[in-house]
Order: structure tokens, then C-alpha cells, then sequence
């Protein structure tokens, strides 16, 4: 199984962030959680909980066992050093700020290490950008980012699948990061798919 980073920053949407930390721990994937300040404050006020963790977010005992949680200033994990890079990177929700440093290399916290970790030794960086209306400089941080080698997924949710709650929006965009992480899933069936 495969190591990956998660990082969940201060846009809204921190929903998108905890229903991939279950299907990749559900997985059996080592998961590396990191929660900015902003982060933890959207997750209070859109799930109830401060900080990462109430454990019933993520089910059963194994799957909690697979999970890692790491303060956003610290630099003592193995995964910031290139000779120890995790499998892939995601930053969901990706706030425009957090999108910013990693256009332009700002390594100042762990999240914004990893991610330029990620860059620098070829690994898979997904950032799942959620901000609306975007003006021209988040276009030109998303270009940038995109050259330097990061995937960027929008959380634009698709409607041909005809979803009838929430959690279904929310799996469209979470199965479609793990479409992009080469990971199979059933949040949501194709187009066309039976």
C-alpha cells in the first residue's frame, strides 16, 4: 500500500478533505493528515468538530490505525525530505492562499514543504483549488502551479450522474481525485456507466 499526504487548508469545503482520508485509509493506504490553523477553524464551523479528530469521522479501529495526524509547524516528519517522499500529495480543499505558496515555492510551514517536496521529486501533487469567482492572479497561481508539475482539480461538482444529496457532490469530487491518484473507487459511476 502507498503512503500519501493530505492537507486540508482554510477554503471552504473541508467535507472533500475527511471523505478521502476515509476512502484511502478504508483503502488500506497509510494516510499523513495536515490540518492548517484556518483549516481547523473551517472544520468547526462546517462539521462540528475542532481539529482533525473525533475519530468516528473515519469508522472502524484499522481503518483509524492507518491515519497520522501532524501539526501543520512541524518539520521533524519523515515525508518533507525528497529522500523520503510519500506517494503522492493532496490539498483538499486548496485555499487560493495555500495555492499562492505553492506556485511560487514558499516552503514556510510543513503543507507548504510537502508540497514543493512533491514538485521537486516528481511526485503526484493534486490541489483541489475551491474558491469562487476566481480573479486573474488565482488563474496565473493555477498556471504556475500546473507548469511546475501539480494537477489541479477544482471542486466543480458534475451533475450527469444526478446526485440527490450532498454526500453524493461530495463523492463526484473526492472519486475524481482518486481517479487522478490511479486509485479505483464506487463514489460515483462514469458517464454512461451502468
Amino acid at each position: 500500500m502507498a503512503d500519501f499526504v493530505i492537507g486540508i487548508t482554510g477554503a471552504s469545503g473541508s467535507i472533500y478533505g475527511v471523505r478521502l482520508i476515509q476512502e484511502l485509509a478504508g483503502a488500506g493506504h497509510t494516510v499523513h493528515v495536515v490540518v492548517t490553523t484556518a483549516g481547523k477553524s473551517v472544520m468547526k464551523e462546517e462539521l462540528g468538530v475542532s481539529g482533525f479528530y473525533h475519530t468516528d469521522h473515519l469508522g472502524q479501529a484499522e481503518t483509524r490505525s492507518r491515519v497520522k495526524i501532524w501539526e501543520n509547524d512541524r518539520f521533524d516528519a519523515p515525508f518533507i525530505s525528497g529522500s523520503s517522499a510519500p506517494d503522492g500529495v493532496v490539498l483538499i480543499p486548496c485555499s487560493v492562499g495555500m495555492l499562492a505558496a505553492v506556485a511560487n515555492g514558499i516552503s514556510g510551514n510543513m503543507l507548504e514543504r510537502i508540497a514543493d517536496v512533491a514538485l521537486k521529486e516528481g511526485k503526484k501533487l493534486i490541489l483541489v483549488v475551491r474558491e469562487t469567482p476566481l480573479n486573474l492572479i488565482h488563474l496565473e497561481n493555477m498556471v504556475k502551479a500546473a507548469r511546475a508539475g501539480a494537477l489541479i482539480l477544482p471542486a466543480m461538482p458534475a451533475f450527469y450522474h444526478h446526485p440527490t444529496t450532498v454526500d453524493d457532490i461530495v463523492n463526484f469530487i473526492v472519486g475524481k481525485v482518486l481517479n487522478l491518484m490511479g486509485i479505483k473507487h464506487e463514489l460515483f459511476k462514469g458517464w454512461r456507466q451502468e
